[in-house]
């Protein structure tokens, strides 16, 4: 049986997908994860929450290299990654929902090989997005089929000169995904994403952007990216 991955920050705990689980903490060889597994529709799920289990984990003190290493070590296939992202462009207001098809992701680029001259050309799994676009249309739910996601360095958020750069060449800004797909891929994981626009960035338009905002519009997106997850998991029986 295959077994799916999900890797979420805090919007995804309390949902029916993570109900009757089991909690656990496994070891690797870059360090412990606290993760949760259950069953849904005869399907084992592996959730791993990139924030930890008191969902106090800043963003640049995850660790990227053990949460990916950890769905390798305990088989699994394919990860589906949900992530909170900004809008750079007006056309893609608040609670949006994206299947990126791309990302950038230029700066403090991490490999688990350290000491091996390895080059992987790092993309987002075809056929596992086109999974996610179909469960959302299947759920009446709209989705943008297409996107590049844009990676910062956290913790702050971008200032108004760097959004007005990343716009040009972007949709959605961030602070995981690129390094958890460049990760994944290192490591034979097929790997999608599904991103919640949550707010727009800094600049594109005149509200000021409040970080608390953020964390209130991920949870109300937090029923579609649920439904979408359930159907993905469903027609995988």
């Amino acid at each position: 049986m295959m077994v799916l991955g999900i890797i979420g920050g805090t919007s995804l705990f309390g949902t029916k997908l993570l109900s009757d689980m089991d909690e656990h903490e496994v070891t690797t060889e870059y360090g412990a994860v606290y993760l949760l597994v259950t069953t849904v529709h005869a399907q084992e799920i592996v959730f791993v929450p990139r924030h930890g289990k008191d969902r106090n984990i800043p963003p640049h003190r995850i660790n990227y290299k053990a949460n990916m290493r950890v769905f390798k070590d305990l088989g699994v296939d394919e990860v589906i990654s949900v992530t909170s992202v900004g809008s750079v462009k007006r056309t893609l207001p608040p609670r949006s929902l994206v299947v990126p098809h791309d990302y950038i992701g230029l700066f403090n680029i991490l490999t688990y090989f350290d000491t091996e001259i390895v080059h992987v050309t790092p993309s987002l799994d075809e056929a596992l997005r086109k999974r996610l676009i179909g469960a959302a249309r299947s759920r009446d739910i709209t989705i943008v089929e297409r996107g590049v996601y844009f990676q910062t360095l956290s913790p702050r958020l971008e200032t108004k000169a760097e959004i007005n750069l990343i716009k040009d060449y972007a949709d959605i800004v961030g602070m995981n995904m690129a390094t958890e797909a460049t990760l994944a891929t290192e490591l034979g994981l097929r790997y999608a994403n599904i991103s919640t626009v949550d707010n727009y960035a800094h600049g594109i338009v005149a509200e000021p952007l409040d970080y608390n905002d953020i964390v209130a519009a991920a949870a109300q997106s937090r029923a579609d990216v649920e439904k979408v997850l359930m159907k993905v998991i469903e027609d995988m029986d």
